[in-house]
């Protein structure tokens, strides 16, 4: 008997259902004009996409109105281009696109040409489309691909990598479509932010982006934001040292949580680990280790910790030519020049004995979240998206639409089979293996990490099987790997399938097939080659499917059922058939972590025998439970993330927006101007308070601090005596002479290098504040936590402090402006010959050509313009009597002050 919901359901349909009926009238739109766009010439179909941006752009027509025309312009192209016609079900998926919703379609269902339709018809309004893909491989190969329909259409095609040109990547972000990676495009937009002139930016604003693999991307890797960031002192050794004393500790001195992934020192390890570091001459004697000044101490110990219990090898990274890279765990990739901060990236590095780089202080930060919300418009594609459609409503306000299949999905999902031990479960799965493999039927076997994935190679090699890995050490053989795992009796090992972007086809890729038999015989008759390997492939096909097709194998449940169902889909694509099914013990993490117990009890109960498994319905939806609950763990840990960072948020925008107003401003003296008046209003209040009487005023102290401050000298004390003089009239004719200095400095530089050296110092001001307010910020978010101890709320806690060191941010951005430009002064050309003759020397002395072409360069720019603003290489923000503003330079590197020298030898000179 159906329940009452059920039979709602049934009459009326779910709410995907209607949504999926609703834009059938519009696919058979786009049908019926079929024939029209088929009779056009290839210049006709460009004439069209004239046409329809001639309407949109001038004619103000809506996207929605044109897009029957536009999609069936798009289909004929693809057709034309590739010998590919998007299926009804594609065309529906490219409209949910469109409409600002994830379109949550199988593998291999043709997610690629998906895209291609919504993207052509949004880049139609001038205004660039970004599709977003996981990683540069798959950013490279879509835009060559889609890059062949888009030209058949009239349109341009860029694509975004690391480490690419500059110029180059300009270029591909002026093109009507740009394909790229999440990371790439959230760094151009933090590089773009620091950029000094609107020239050198590269991206040109957010309009709309599609996301492909977006559950990867916007869920996954949301968990840490990027930073760009630059070298800072050297500790090395003190990480060495404390290091070696972590070995010691014995399990009862620490506790391990590893739902929360977090490690703590119990109150016997506290004292162990003073006494061992008092031993070690790291802690001094007398001195605790919760002590003001061992703060340091506190921090390289907890991450020496965290680097030892909770960070393994061939697990959360590897190590390669002398470095530790990172892998994503959800893709297995390596991460190459993603670092973990806070040191705990070179904790690790101390404990592998590979060099230790320096640790990094943030100059700009964005989480994936507050990034992508910067689009007026967002779409977004993947296989699996449902289970997490309440966060994507929640934090992007994105709707997830599942489109059906184009065919119906045979594949065979199994119960999972669930051992005792870790070793009966291997035991099983060595079983399967061996008996999918007698048939021939192609496996790919599922791991969650590096050493999982190679315990179980070592078994296969043991039994005489051949079979390929696929994790982060073979990511350079990825898609031959994958397009080779549908072949006949083929065995996969793959560590996280999720995003790898390449279809496992049965009986292997025939498009790679006949690239390697054009490349082993290049001068052959290509035409015969490829009839010939299209032949084979089809009876190979068919074998493959009469063995059953892709039996997916997984070893262990993800902590995600979505990562699971990525696995899954795999196999079954189009309609081939497949099974899949997972093979689970008592000891893998998720059944250890979330109530093992219970399971064990009942497993006992009913007397298994050694090497059984139990299989029912029960077991999968107990499972699913304790996934549902990880994932709003996750999920809570990332919105928390999200609520602070909304508040830097708030601040970034209003730093970057004032930053972009100065770039776009011809003349900036007015903004200069105001800083320094409000300046001069502060320092007179300072020591002038507002209804005072004369004789409480600090005149002395007003007039140091406009010397300091105005690099003026005046005589305060005697416009005090004078009779009648009140606050408000000294104010005017401190703000008078500034004026004039500042006139007169115009005057003598020339109103367009003025204009040139104001902007200047205002972009290089703004810069450095922000990067020290981000490092209090840094600073403020390991404090506040604390505050929940006392009942206080560590949110509204941070939001009140980020809002007041924000307020001292402005106030010492002023300060350092008006200072900076109340100190420049035109160089003459004796000092210009000086500096020359000087940098030159100093070159010599210290053998570096290098450094002396760079220099030369900025006293030749200085000479031509007959002015020095701040000599070059100068640290922004240098104050030659406040160390604080020099920055933590290392004894060798250059002096801050620009002098050319060492540290050491100039302003870090011990006397």
């Amino acid at each position: 008997m159906l329940g009452l919901g059920s039979l709602a359901r049934k009459m009326f349909g779910t709410p995907n259902d209607r949504k999926v009926k609703s834009v059938r009238p519009v696919v058979a739109q786009i049908n019926a004009l079929e024939p029209e766009f088929q009779a056009l010439s290839d210049e006709g179909i460009i004439a069209r996409t004239r046409e329809f941006q001639k309407r949109v752009q001038e004619g103000g027509e809506s996207l929605d109105a044109i897009l029957p025309e536009a999609f069936a312009n798009c289909r004929e192209a693809a057709r034309r281009a590739l010998g590919l016609r998007a299926f009804d079900v594609q065309l529906k998926g490219a409209i949910f696109l469109h409409q600002g919703n994830i379109s949550e379609m199988k593998t291999g269902e043709g997610k690629t040409l998906v895209a291609a339709f919504a993207a052509y018809l949004n880049a139609l309004t001038g205004r660039g489309v970004h599709v977003v893909t996981v990683n540069d491989y798959l950013a490279k190969r879509d835009a060559e691909w889609m890059g062949k329909v888009y030209a058949q259409l009239g349109m341009t095609t860029g694509v975004v990598y690391s480490h690419q040109p500059d110029d180059e990547k300009k270029a591909a972000y002026k093109a009507d479509i740009t394909y790229a990676t999440n990371n790439e495009l959230g760094f151009d937009y933090l590089r773009d932010n620091m950029k000094s002139s609107l020239e050198d930016m590269a991206q040109r604003g957010h309009y709309y982006a599609i996301v492909d693999e977006v559950d990867s991307i916007l869920i996954d890797e949301a968990r840490t934001p990027l930073i760009i960031s630059g070298p800072s002192q050297d500790r090395s050794p003190l990480y060495q040292a404390v290091d070696k004393v972590i070995p010691h500790l014995q399990p009862e001195h620490y506790a391990v949580d590893e739902k929360t992934r977090s490690v703590t020192l119990t109150e016997e390890g506290n004292d162990v680990i003073e006494d061992l570091l008092r031993q070690a001459g790291i802690l001094p004697e007398g001195q605790s280790l919760y002590a003001a000044e061992s703060t340091s101490i506190v921090h390289h110990v907890n991450q020496a910790l965290r680097a030892h219990k909770l960070f393994h090898k061939d697990q959360q990274y590897v190590v390669m030519n002398d470095e530790v890279l990172l892998i994503d765990e959800f893709t297995g990739r390596m991460m190459k020049g993603r670092r973990l901060s806070d040191g705990l990236h070179q904790a690790i590095e101390a404990k592998e004995g590979v060099r230790i780089q320096p640790e990094n202080v943030t100059y700009a930060s964005v989480t994936f979240q507050n990034y992508f919300r910067l689009y007026e418009k967002l779409g977004g594609m993947t296989g699996t998206a449902a289970t997490e459609a309440e966060e994507f409503r929640e934090i992007y306000g994105l709707g997830v639409v599942e489109v059906p299949t184009n065919r119906p999905v045979a594949r065979i999902d199994e119960h999972d089979q669930v051992f005792r031990t870790a070793r009966e479960k291997y035991d099983g799965i060595l079983k399967a293996i061996k008996e999918a493999h007698a048939k021939g039927q192609p496996i790919l076997v599922g791991t969650t990490s590096i050493e999982k994935s190679e315990q179980l190679s070592a078994m296969l090699k043991k039994e005489g099987i051949p079979h390929n890995v696929l994790n982060a050490r073979q990511h350079e053989q990825e898609a031959k790997i994958v397009a080779d795992a549908g072949k006949l009796g083929a065995v996969t090992i793959a560590t996280n399938m999720a995003g790898r972007g390449t279809d496992i086809k049965l009986g292997g890729n025939v498009e790679f097939k006949i690239m390697e038999a054009i490349a082993a015989d290049p001068h052959g008759d290509h035409v015969a080659i490829r009839a010939r390997i299209e032949a084979e492939h089809k009876d190979e096909e068919e074998a493959v499917k009469q063995a059953g097709g892709l039996f997916v194998l997984g070893t262990e449940r993800h902590e995600s059922r979505r990562i699971d169902n990525q696995l899954r889909g795999r196999s079954g694509r189009q309609g081939d058939p497949g099974r899949s099914a997972f093979f689970l013990s008592l000891e893998d993490d998720l059944m250890r972590i979330f109530g093992s117990e219970r399971l064990d009890k009942i497993l006992s109960t009913l007397g298994m025998q050694e090497g059984e498994s139990i299989v029912h319905p029960w077991v999968n939806k107990s499972l699913e439970k304790a996934q549902a609950k990880v994932e709003g763990r996750n999920f809570d840990i990332r919105k928390q993330l999200l609520k602070f960072d909304d508040v830097m948020n708030d601040q970034r925008k209003a730093i970057f927006s004032q930053r972009m107003e100065i770039m776009q401003a011809d003349h900036v003296a007015d903004v200069a101007a105001d800083m320094r008046h409000q300046v001069i209003e502060d320092l007179v209040n300072l020591n002038m308070p507002p209804r005072s009487y004369p004789d409480s005023w600090d005149t002395e102290g007003l007039a140091a601090a406009c010397r300091e401050m105005l690099n003026l000298d005046l005589p305060i004390a005697d416009w005090a005596a004078e009779e009648g003089v009140d606050q408000a009239g000294i104010l005017e004719r401190i703000i008078a002479a500034s004026d004039k200095m500042m006139a007169e400095k115009t005057e003598a530089f020339g109103a367009s290098t003025m204009q040139t050296i104001e902007k200047q110092v205002l972009l290089q001001a703004i810069d450095t504040k922000w990067r020290e307010h981000l490092l209090r910020l840094e600073h403020l978010r390991s404090v506040v936590s604390f505050r929940g101890y006392a009942q206080r709320d560590p949110l509204n806690e941070y939001k009140t402090e980020a809002f007041q060191l924000f307020e001292g941010l402005l106030n010492s951005l002023r300060e350092q402006v008006t200072q900076q430009l109340s100190r420049i002064r035109p160089v003459t050309k004796e000092e210009q010959e000086e500096m020359m003759r000087q940098l030159i020397a100093e070159q010599r002395a210290a053998a570096q050509p290098k450094v002396l072409e760079t220099a030369g360069a900025a006293v030749a720019a200085g000479a031509g313009a007959a002015a020095a603003a701040v000599p070059a290489g100068r640290r922004p923000g240098f104050v030659e009597g406040d160390p604080a503003t020099w920055g933590n330079p290392g004894r060798n590197d250059p002096c801050p002050c620009g002098s050319g020298q060492k540290f050491k030898h100039c302003h870090g000179r011990i006397v």
